[in-house]
């Protein structure tokens, strides 16, 4: 993962009013997984095929915006908004899918 690219777009999301919530990580060795962690210290890394950001903030409604954010020069990034009395399985069903759409687009 190509940590300063993934900060800024961290900070430019945060400007937003966006939350880091988890980051997708393309095997990386130990000494890469050392740099995610103290790059973004308290955020979940998870080792999948793309180098991938989920950010998360509130949307009208009572509703929860999530984006998946891919780390590349070309932006690339998927959105759902949640309704508040989504339970979480149903949400993380469709963050699954999300990733695995990013997946497709990612491999061309």
């Amino acid at each position: 993962m190509n940590n300063e690219l993934a900060k800024q777009i961290v900070a430019t999301y945060q400007k937003h009013g966006w939350k880091l919530n988890r980051i997708l990580a393309a095997a990386p060795a130990q000494d890469e997984l050392q740099e995610i962690a103290e790059a973004f210290p308290a955020i979940p890394v998870s080792q999948t095929e793309i180098d991938a950001l989920w950010f998360a903030r509130s949307s009208q409604g009572g509703r929860e915006a999530w984006e998946l954010r891919l780390v590349a020069e070309q932006s690339y990034a998927l959105f759902e908004a949640f309704e508040a009395d989504e339970g979480e399985e149903d949400r993380e069903d469709a963050r699954l899918e999300m990733e695995n759409k990013m997946r497709e687009y990612a491999r061309g």
